[in-house]
Parts: structure tokens; C-alpha cells; sequence
């Protein structure tokens, strides 16, 4: 199955000059949809995951089904205000502005083999924050995986040692 037939590309989104991807057409279609987490379902399997971790939201999308179809946990990192216990903290810059990403300190168990799925790398931001939370308590990143990698903005870069799957490449 060609999973790029399911994505829509919406010009000058959600600012002029930025193209986004779509990701809802594919969330839409069942079989495209379960074609894709079985795909990460299979990397999981590959990197020997102990846990899923999905920044918000999006990678709550793929992460969540993953995690369930191995019955494994699934650990959110989520945006400031969002997480009711302590949480260790990660700011960094995005390709359209600044964020923050925060994950319950015991959330992620000392040598944990963690999985990583969201929706796109593009800078690496989001995922480089989320990578140094995985650390920060004691985690090992097994591997990362994305629905898309836009490949001219670099992200991978910041994901040198980091074994990384990406089922569509712009």
C-alpha cells in the first residue's frame, strides 16, 4: 500500500510558505491507518521496545494503537499545564516557532528500552526534546519512528545514533 496516497498537502499552512502534511485523509481509511501502526508494530518488534512514548498529540495517533497491539505501556509527553504529577521539563525551537515538552519524572523506568513514534520529523526539535526527556530518567532510545521525514529540513541530524524509521519521505 502506497501510505503517500492518503496524505493531503495543504499550502501556505499553517502559516504562508509552509506546506503541510495532512495526516487525517490516512486516519480516515481504516486500512491505511492499520497498515501504518502494523508498520510500527514491526519496528517495535525490531528495536525490542519495553515502552511507547508519543509526544502531543499526534504522536498519541500512532503510539497509542502500537503500544495496545503489543501490550506494552504508552507514556506521553505532553505541553506545559498538561501532566497532573512532576514532570521534568525540555524547551526547545520548532521550524514555525518555540515550544516545551514535560514528562511525568516516573514516567520512564531506569534502562527501559523506549520506542518513540509521532507523526513527523521535520527540524528535529520535538523530537530532540523528546529524545533528551527519554534520557533525562534513565531511558534507553531504542528507536524513533515517523509516519513522515521532510528530509530537507535535517531533523534526522539531530538523531545521529538513533535507529529510525520513516514510512513516507518528502
Amino acid at each position: 500500500m502506497n501510505l503517500k496516497d492518503y496524505i493531503a498537502t495543504i499550502k501556505d499552512f499553517p502559516k504562508e510558505g509552509i506546506l503541510f502534511r495532512d495526516i487525517t485523509p490516512l486516519m480516515a481509511d481504516g486500512a491505511a491507518y492499520k497498515e501504518a501502526t502494523d508498520r510500527f508494530v514491526e519496528f517495535a518488534k525490531q528495536v525490542n521496545a519495553d515502552v511507547i512514548v508519543g509526544p502531543e498529540s499526534r504522536g498519541f495517533i500512532f503510539g497509542c494503537p502500537v503500544s495496545y497491539a503489543l501490550e506494552i505501556g504508552f507514556v506521553p509527553v505532553r505541553k506545559p499545564g498538561k501532566l497532573p504529577r512532576e514532570t521534568v521539563s525540555y524547551a526547545y525551537d520548532l521550524e514555525y516557532g518555540s515550544n516545551e515538552l514535560h514528562i511525568h519524572k516516573d514516567g520512564i523506568k531506569e534502562g527501559q528500552r523506549v520506542l518513540i513514534i509521532d507523526d513527523l520529523l521535520a527540524t528535529g526539535g520535538t523530537i530532540e526534546a523528546t529524545v533528551s526527556l527519554v534520557r533525562e530518567l534513565g531511558g534507553v532510545v531504542a528507536g524513533c519512528g515517523f509516519l513522515i521525514e521532510l528530509e530537507d529540513l535535517n531533523g534526522r541530524d539531530k538523531l545521529k545514533d538513533i535507529e529510525i524509521l520513516a514510512l513516507m519521505k518528502y
